[in-house]
């Protein structure tokens, strides 16, 4: 299983840009889709991005358009950069990861491993 950890998240103004990065570690990405996740206050943890082991990629609706998933696998690494962010995009953010999975919609049960979580503020 591979251990997943955030780093990136702060506070910032609507309509400016952040990037998120996650670093696996415990064995190779190569083989693995690996996605993002979020969960704002009182809400339910919801689908954000997923690119697939071949460099696919899927969005959720709210994020088409504005934010930008890729990896590198040298550096068992994946990205989400995201632009024009809105107060609606403030939420903690977790970085996901699915054995051979592909690049659609994922549900939570689609996940293999989380890592904790990187908290993103939008401020008016």
């Amino acid at each position: 299983q591979l251990q997943l950890r955030e780093s990136g998240g702060g506070l910032v103004q609507a309509g400016d840009s952040l990037r998120l990065s996650c670093v696996a570690s415990g064995r190779p990405i190569n083989a693995y889709a690996m996605g993002w996740f979020r969960q704002a206050p009182g809400k339910e943890r919801e689908f954000v991005s997923v690119i697939s082991w071949s460099g696919s990629t899927y969005y959720a609706d709210s994020v088409k358009g504005r934010f930008d998933i890729s990896r590198d696998d040298a550096k068992s690494a994946v990205y989400l950069q995201m632009n024009d962010l809105k107060p609606d995009d403030a939420a903690v953010y977790y970085c996901v990861a699915r054995h051979a999975g592909g690049s659609y919609h994922w549900t939570q049960a689609d996940v293999n491993s989380w890592g904790r979580g990187t908290q993103v503020t939008v401020s008016f």
